[in-house]
């Protein structure tokens, strides 16, 4: 079965988090997915508060800039959310947006060495095991987590370029896409992702998940249209969705037949009503995907 959630979008304010968490959890979403966008609201600290406000709800961290964190960091905060959560929190690790690295000091001249080394390692600190390694970004000197989860968690990795995408593939156990990636370019990222599946010898699974931009109720059209022109998207073929739930689903499907384990769907950055785009997520698209 296709997996299937929805993304609360920073836009909102924190306080919002508590209501969608909670709804999502009575309406039997399986999935929530939160961002961390610079400068809006802290991944961890959203992840932790909507798995404790909700009983079976799966929350996705999508996703942590590595270029923002010491991977030791990282590891703790992503062990201490599972040994508390089992199962339920979903990490995903990535480049971030350079820009805002470069902002806050801490953009890497090789961001795919970076994100190559912190999977690596947090990989290996979550599977329990004491690391030592000398990288050109990280570096850790006999370290192992005092509190390592009852079983080693997926760690997924954000990629959009080919290169992220093979390493994605070699490195990581998912790969998230962006809204911006049609079906068409989900099959050409499975493709990539299997070029570093291959490469690095693996036969376990691996979930691609990927986030569509999604509208429905008055003015949906006009606001997916409007939001993906500003993104530059307009001309993408097949990208996002406005309509009822037959037609939202019709779009999952042809999202999971090009290749998605999961899709999220991420409302328009001017969704009116996020409670109610939760429920008809839950409510009225899930019945319809299998």
């Amino acid at each position: 079965m296709t997996g299937l959630g929805a993304v609360f979008r920073p836009q909102l304010p924190p306080e919002r988090l508590r209501a969608v968490a909670r709804l999502a959890d009575e309406a039997g979403l399986e999935e929530l997915w939160l961002w961390e966008d610079c400068f809006l609201e802290g991944g961890v600290s959203t992840t932790a508060a909507a798995l404790a406000w909700t009983e079976r709800l799966r929350v996705g961290i999508g996703l942590l800039p590595v270029p923002l964190r010491n991977v030791a960091v990282t590891a703790m905060e992503a062990a201490a959310l599972h040994r508390m959560f089992p199962g339920r929190p979903v990490l995903v690790v990535g480049h971030g947006v350079q820009d805002w690295m470069g902002q806050v000091g801490a953009r890497a001249e090789s961001p795919l060495t970076l994100l190559r080394e912190q999977l690596d390692a947090l990989r290996a600190l979550l599977r329990g095991e004491r690391v030592t390694t000398e990288g050109r970004y990280v570096r850790l000197d006999d370290v192992a987590l005092d509190w390592p989860p009852a079983q080693a968690p997926e760690v997924l990795a954000g990629a959009t370029g080919p290169r992220t995408l093979r390493l994605a593939g070699e490195a990581a156990d998912g790969t998230l896409l962006t809204s911006a990636t049609s079906p068409d370019g989900v099959r050409k990222a499975r493709v990539l992702i299997d070029e570093g599946r291959a490469s690095a010898g693996r036969t376990d699974a691996h979930r691609v998940v990927v986030y569509v931009l999604a509208a429905t109720g008055p003015g949906a059209e006009a606001r997916l249209r409007a939001e993906l022109a500003a993104e530059g998207l307009a001309d993408v073929p097949e990208l996002g969705v406005a309509g009822d739930a037959g037609a939202v689903a019709k779009a999952v499907r042809r999202y999971a037949e090009a290749g998605a384990d999961t899709v999220i769907l991420q409302p328009t950055a001017d969704e009116p009503d996020p409670e109610g785009f939760v429920r008809f997520v839950a409510e009225d698209v899930r019945p319809l995907v299998s």
